[in-house]
Order: structure tokens, then C-alpha cells, then sequence
């Protein structure tokens, strides 16, 4: 296993926030996804949490890039973004659709969401991909 790229966790995870403030903000903001923020105590401390688990989500990232090798993503650079976006299709966006159904968040709001957890994991790929 090599060294985990901290530099790229950081700009990862700073790339992930500014993603969503421009997703849940100007992009999508007006669409419905503020909503589910109801008070603005509420949507801070959210955004906090959203930030906290970003960080552990970014450093997670970069162990397993770590973990997989600079060789072979060199030679295969197309798993930084199977992988990111692989975790965000198979683990992050399916328990978050489960959550959301569950206590009825409407669908436009959980479609936005997913998207942009997505984004912000493929995003992240890109940043290992280009700090790598």
C-alpha cells in the first residue's frame, strides 16, 4: 500500500463542499432541495455534519487509492472513477433512497440528492485523478 495523498483529501473535500453549495444553491436550490432543510439552525448544523462526513468519505477515498497503488492506477485511470462513483452507486445513493422513501421525502428532493452525491463523489475521483 503507498502513502495516502492527504493533499488530495483536502482539495477532494473542499471540491465536494463548493459542489454543493452551487448544487444546493443556485443550481437546484429553487427546484425543491431546500425543503428538506426546513429551519436555518437546522440547514448549518446539516451542513456541518454533510461537511465532517465529507472528510471522512474523502479520506476513505484516498486509502483506497493508497491501498490499490500509483502503478496500476497509472495504468488504469479509469478506477479513480469506478471507484468513487462505483461507492456512490452501490453504497451511498441506495441507502439514501432507502432512508428518504422511508420518511417521505418527496421524490424531485431525493432525485436531487442523489445526484449530488454522485457528482460530488465522482468529483472527488477527478481530484485523486488529477493530484495523483
Amino acid at each position: 500500500m503507498g502513502p495516502v495523498n492527504w493533499i488530495a483529501v483536502v482539495v477532494a473535500v473542499l471540491v465536494a463542499g463548493g459542489l454543493a453549495l452551487v448544487w444546493f444553491g443556485p443550481l437546484f436550490g429553487r427546484g425543491g432541495a431546500r425543503r428538506s432543510l426546513a429551519p436555518k439552525p437546522l440547514a448549518v448544523k446539516a451542513m456541518l455534519f454533510t461537511d465532517l462526513l465529507l472528510v471522512i468519505t474523502a479520506a476513505m477515498l484516498g486509502h483506497m487509492f493508497a491501498r490499490v497503488g500509483a502503478d496500476t492506477l497509472a495504468a488504469k485511470p479509469w478506477l479513480y472513477f469506478m471507484m468513487s462513483g462505483g461507492l456512490a452507486l452501490a453504497f451511498v445513493i441506495p441507502a439514501l433512497l432507502t432512508s428518504f422513501r422511508l420518511t417521505r421525502v418527496p421524490v424531485r428532493v431525493t432525485i436531487i440528492h442523489a445526484g449530488y452525491w454522485l457528482a460530488a463523489y465522482l468529483a472527488m475521483g477527478l481530484v485523486f485523478y488529477l493530484l495523483g
